[in-house]
């Protein structure tokens, strides 16, 4: 049996307010769309069908910079004429005359459908019917009621604004999402109509046509509403985006991870955490991060694309992006760690330091107020507050090579290209534009000189 699997993402998403077509607004750090199309990825022999309209570019653009991203058929809806015209659209590229296949359709903006929810609808579907996914809630306002005979069997679905006042009172709504056996979906969408409030051709009509045919409809019932929530506006996107991240708070804490307040902590990417770790308010992870053993995380933090090992300690305010810092190392407060950074074993990073593009061996520090770029620096290194690593004359960016054991005075500039060879000594206040050789002692600064006898300034009368 194939599957294939239509998603459609045509709308533009009037209440976003938004140039953007509204399946790319993010949850999670993601696309909607590309959450849903993830999620397919879980199914079996699948083809992807995605029918776009409004954006539709700007959609396969975001996609095609995404190399994990499986096969897509794009269909254009040209014309927003409702969902049977968008499914309608993708039937020249389906083998209707497969009695064995199968078509689950999605939406591109519900992005918390679950694969296994998924899984379970296409598994009690059958070639001779149709399979439904509804929702109990109590607040169905909106949504398409789910119209069932006195044996339980469903007859319909009825939209709102076509429903009757009876109809209105039913609790059991259609999420939407169904799965069609091809050989039927073409025959009914050709006989559903537009006579309708909306002037819009209506999937759920093929509902009634498979009940009035007497083929069996298969209904499969869950709880979470938010799992089916469609988003319509940035209300709906923004308690979306809550729920999702308090289900991978949820998911880190029952793995051992201590979690101050799961409420704001945010994890836009993959997040992976070894035992004892610890995380406090206000820290958003992106991109894929991993945590070793014994790592604590300070307020305020962001951590993006990046690898810190066991034992090390994160202090609050620091923006860390695409690092690999080692054990039992100490980066912040208020640390800019840039990409291309790695920070080897018991390394110190401390307040108003940057660093870029940058190896750091072991035991070396930095504690206060620094600039290092594109450097190589050995262990036990020393680099003074106020030491500023000059990699770019403007053009082009040049590298600086820094010896085991070396210490860099306060205030110090070092102008690369530029060696400085083990234990050498540069004075505070120095600018060193030239190599060092080992154990030498470089001074580079103005000489001083004492004026006796000088004339303090004083304010000119006005």
């Amino acid at each position: 049996m194939k599957l294939d699997v239509v998603i459609l993402a045509a709308g533009k998403g009037t209440r976003m307010y938004s140039s953007k077509p509204k399946v790319l607004h993010s949850i999670g750090g993601k696309a909607m769309l590309e959450h849903v199309v993830a999620t397919t990825q879980t199914l079996d022999n699948t083809q992807l069908h995605i029918v776009v309209g409004y954006g539709a570019d700007q959609i396969k653009s975001y996609f095609s910079a995404n190399t994990n991203m499986p096969e897509l058929h794009w269909v254009l809806q040209s014309e927003q004429l409702g969902t049977a015209h968008a499914v309608q659209q993708v039937l020249p590229a389906l083998d209707c005359d497969n009695e064995e296949n199968l078509v689950l359709v999605l939406y591109g903006d519900v992005p918390l459908i679950k694969s296994t929810t998924l899984r379970t609808l296409v598994d009690q579907a059958g070639v001779n019917g149709l399979s439904l996914l509804t929702v109990i809630t109590e607040k169905p306002e909106g949504l398409g009621r789910i119209v069932r005979e006195q044996s339980g069997d469903i007859s319909a679905i009825v939209e709102e604004r076509e429903a009757t006042e009876e109809q209105k009172a039913i609790k059991e709504i259609n999420s939407g999402i169904m799965v069609v056996p091809v050989a039927k979906l073409g025959r009914w969408l050709k006989k559903i109509g537009n006579d309708n409030t909306q002037g819009e051709f209506y999937l759920t009509d093929i509902v009634a046509l498979a009940a009035q045919e007497n083929c069996k409809i298969n209904s499969s019932v869950i709880t979470d509403e938010l799992e089916v929530q469609g988003v319509n506006d940035k209300t709906q996107l923004a308690i979306l985006e809550r729920h999702y991240q308090m289900t991978k708070t949820e998911e880190l804490m029952k793995a051992g991870v201590t979690i101050r307040d799961p409420a704001r902590v945010d994890i836009r990417g993959e997040l992976e955490c070894g035992n004892d770790v610890e995380v406090d308010v206000n820290v958003i992870f992106e991109g894929k991060v991993t945590l070793g053993n014994g790592v604590s995380v300070g307020a305020n933090t962001v951590i993006k694309d990046s690898v810190i090992a066991d034992h090390t300690t994160i202090l609050p305010g620091c923006n860390i992006d695409g690092a690999n810092i080692g054990e039992k190392a100490a980066v912040g407060p208020y640390a800019r760690i840039r990409p291309g950074t790695v920070l080897k074993e018991a390394v110190k990073i401390g307040n108003f330091v940057e660093i870029k593009n940058t190896t750091m061996g072991k035991g070396s520090k930095a504690s206060h107020l620094a600039y290092i770029g594109d450097a190589e620096i050995g262990e036990n290194v020393n680099i003074g507050a106020g030491t500023i690593v000059c990699n770019y004359d403007g053009v082009n960016k040049h590298k600086t090579v820094i010896g085991d054991d070396v210490f860099v005075g306060s205030n110090s500039v070092l102008i690369a290209p530029l060696k400085i060879a083990d234990g050498a000594f540069i004075a505070a206040g120095s600018a060193i534009n030239s190599d060092v050789a080992a154990g030498e002692l470089a001074v580079a600064r103005g000489k001083q000189r004492n004026i006796s006898k000088w004339k303090r300034p004083s304010k000119r009368s006005q």
